[in-house]
């Protein structure tokens, strides 16, 4: 007979990872970014921001260079949300 015990368990593993929350994201761009940054800062062609990675690198130097009371998961927001309306990096 097989024992099945290891499936009870399989999906907690394949639980996807938290996913942003881009109206989050929004808001806080909304109210901390948009005074020094406009749109075209993100569509323009010789952006600095080539990469999902280096876009989270980016907003989390934005918030310690103005001391914004971000957490982790706000960071990861305003990327996401950043990512969706602007840039369209695949994971």
């Amino acid at each position: 007979m097989k024992s099945y015990t290891a499936l009870l368990f399989l999906p907690v593993f394949m639980l996807p990872a938290e996913a942003a929350d881009i109206e989050n994201g929004d808001d806080l761009h909304f109210e901390n970014c948009t005074g020094c940054h406009q749109e075209s800062i993100y569509t323009r062609e010789d952006r600095n921001v080539d990469s999902k990675e280096r876009l989270g690198l980016q907003v989390r130097f934005c918030k310690d260079t103005l001391e914004l009371a971000w957490f982790d998961e706000d960071v990861d927001d305003v990327a996401a949300f950043l990512n969706q309306k602007y840039y369209h990096f695949q994971d």
